[in-house]
């Protein structure tokens, strides 16, 4: 089959989509078939990286669109740089030959629609793999009005992109929820959460201490949200109660990762000359698990209005590795439901948004406990294996075309370890 994978993450880029999307087209190659994918020049968090702009990498063919870099300093300057995206995609599509399946998740929005008219104008099978969900998203920042006219007009892309679907896949049941009030057949979605980049989580003790001594975190206890740091994952809480144990020398705040919330943060910490929180980047690729060995205790957060429109995947990484989880949002989400398969919850300290002096009782809570590799929690963990989720997401590709052998190769099995 000939497959086109849409996203503007894409390898070598550090993202989660760009990991997920990345992973999906090795595997499909590794089954034989014809893999290209389309994706942005610039890193997404880093603009000042660029990448090549043709380049073949483990049997995907790989073309990236330009973009300015101006980065994310303002809604403005992120616009321009997604409408060049958006439109130096079109551009491309445009001239690309009929594929078999086009694969679309959610980088920048309207990415999926334009796969849905490549698909409505040539022909092929639509898979779209829902990252998350807009204008939905954009309603509960408060970007968008609900009855707004460009807000309709999003809407009306969003159904034509669902409609145009052969097979939708969704996260969560939250996510499929929403999906399905507008009207798509359930029968259509599959629910198939992001995997977990179990292979490389054994926990490294000389790893974890060397990124400690580098970062003057030993002897301590970490607190750590990693990952990006975005408004839908509201960090309030948080923070107030980094304030809330400033006294306690031996309990830091590390935050790690990009996104607007990252510099927001980063800055606090300057202006208020806190000496318990440290903002760090994204380490580099090769190191990009250090911190996940770091923590000691790890904190998912997640925005009440967000719930079934963004999925925090980190969680996936944290219980396949067994450290401690600090949860931050709805009391029901798929964070909770995740806890509510293990027997014990020894592990897992939630709370909701606002109740700082809860959270501080949690953090205390954890460090006395001290606990790492916690086996109840890597059990439930080991569920959302790589090599488990992304055969998932392979039949699903393989499925739309009749005829198409699933393989489950030797080297498919390979690729998802």
């Amino acid at each position: 089959m000939k497959i086109l994978i849409l996203n503007q993450t894409f390898y070598p880029d550090v993202v989660a989509t760009a990991h997920y999307a990345a992973h999906l087209g090795t595997a499909l190659a590794s089954e034989g078939h014809e893999v290209s994918a389309i994706a942005g020049i610039r890193a997404y968090d880093d603009p000042t990286k660029r990448f090549a702009a043709k380049e073949a990498w483990q049997a995907v063919n790989i073309r990236r669109i330009f973009t300015p870099g101006l980065g994310k300093a303002s809604k403005l300057r992120r616009l321009v740089d997604f409408a060049t995206f958006l439109l130096g995609c079109a551009w491309r599509l445009l001239w690309t030959p009929r594929h078999d399946v086009v694969v679309s998740l959610t980088s920048p929005p309207l990415i999926a629609f334009l796969a849905a008219l490549f698909v409505r104008l040539k022909g092929g099978e639509l898979l779209y793999w829902v990252m998350d969900l807009n204008p939905d998203q954009a309603i509960a920042a408060g970007m968008l009005q609900p009855l707004a006219l460009r807000t309709r007009l999003l809407e009306w892309m969003l159904r034509y992109t669902l409609s145009a679907s052969s097979r939708i896949i969704v996260l969560d049941r939250f996510m499929k929820e929403r999906i399905c009030a507008r009207g798509i057949d359930p029968g259509l979605i599959s629910t198939i959460p992001p995997w977990s980049h179990d292979a490389a989580l054994a926990l490294d003790q000389e790893r974890r201490a060397l990124f400690r001594r580098e970062h003057g975190l030993e002897g301590k206890f970490v607190v750590m949200y990693a990952g990006n740091h975005s408004p839908c994952h509201p960090l309030d809480t948080l923070i107030g109660a980094a304030e809330q144990l400033a006294a306690h020398k031996d309990v830091m705040f590390c935050f790690v990762g990009g996104g607007v919330e990252h510099k927001k943060i980063a800055a606090y910490a300057q202006q208020t000359h806190a000496s318990n929180v440290v903002c760090l980047p994204y380490p580099p690729k090769e190191r990009l698990t250090d911190p996940l060995f770091a923590a000691d205790l790890h904190v998912v957060v997640m925005g009440e209005p967000y719930l079934g429109i963004v999925h925090p995947c980190k969680v996936y990484n944290i219980l396949a590795l067994g450290t401690p989880l600090l949860y931050i949002g709805p009391l029901e989400s798929h964070v909770t439901d995740l806890a509510a398969k293990a027997q014990q919850t020894e592990w897992f300290y939630p709370a909701v948004p606002g109740a700082t002096t809860q959270v501080v009782d949690h953090i205390l809570r954890a460090k006395q406990a001290c606990r790492l590799s916690v086996p109840e929690e890597k059990a439930v963990g080991a569920a959302f294996s790589r090599s488990e989720l992304l055969t998932q997401v392979v039949r699903e590709v393989q499925n739309l075309v009749p005829g198409v052998p699933f393989a489950g190769s030797e080297k498919l099995r390979a690729a998802t370890e």
